[in-house]
């Protein structure tokens, strides 16, 4: 299914052109500072449908002796049936029971927030080789995330390491929230107000319409990128000159 941005998704060449013109502008100084490039991760840098799988791989475990047809569905679950919400991938799966709605967005929330389950997600394509082109030229990168402080940075952590971002060495910082009710809007939209405290901002990257353009009227000389890949539902019409791709090939 495209999603409403699929129109705006620059060519193959677009793409190539502006990926590979922030590698070369990551090697600038601005005032004799390094830039920095700001990355989300859910959908941006990282890839958690398999994360989603897995968890309702768990779901049909945890069914299979009282629910044997809800489990046999949420059990042939792949990455291509994944959605954004919880409760559209059960009735996408073919579980519309209410109780059973409840109990799969139960299982679910137990789990898809916390550091165990971060090891299933995967790097978007071209994302890992991008994001070391763009630091070994002498960028600063942040991943800048709505994931949780308590519970999910260790994950996050050893995710990015094990995908082989550069993590956890001069030049790159992780940010978390640092409570996980904060609403993840806000979080960006405050944070990246203070994004210059660490260099000049040459381009921010996230799925959400609604951060991008937060990001950009924060940092208006930046380059703002919509990674086209999943995002909440009724997103905000993207502000002018924000590019859309959906993957980091070049």
């Amino acid at each position: 299914m495209q999603s409403r941005f699929f129109p705006l998704r620059l060519s193959a060449g677009a793409r190539r052109e502006l990926l590979e013109g922030l590698v070369a502008r990551s090697a600038e100084r601005i005032g004799g500072r390094a830039p920095l490039i700001v990355f989300d991760l859910d959908g941006t840098l990282l890839d958690n449908r398999p994360r989603v799988v897995a968890i309702l791989h768990e779901l049909a475990d945890h069914w299979r002796d009282t629910h044997p047809v809800a489990s046999a569905a949420v059990g042939k679950a792949e990455n291509n049936d994944i959605r954004y919400g919880l409760i559209d991938n059960l009735k996408h799966l073919g579980v519309v029971e209410p109780e059973l709605l409840a109990a799969g967005q139960r299982f679910w929330f137990e789990r898809f927030f916390i550091d165990d389950y971060l090891r299933h997600d995967v790097a978007l394509a071209g994302a890992v080789s991008f994001a070391n082109r763009c630091y070994d030229a002498g960028a600063n990168l942040m991943y800048l995330t709505g994931r949780d402080t308590p519970k999910m940075s260790l994950g996050t952590l050893a995710s990015l390491r094990d995908c082989g971002f550069p993590i956890a060495t001069v030049g790159t910082s992780l940010v978390t929230k640092p409570a996980f009710d904060i609403p993840d809007d806000r979080f960006k939209r405050e944070t990246g107000a203070l994004l210059e405290r660490v260099g000049p901002v040459l381009a921010v990257f996230d799925n959400e319409p609604g951060n991008c353009n937060a990001l950009l009227e924060s940092h208006r000389a930046c380059v703002s990128i919509l990674l086209d890949t999943h995002h909440a539902p009724n997103p905000p019409e993207l502000l002018s000159g924000i590019a859309v791709i959906d993957t980091f090939e070049t």
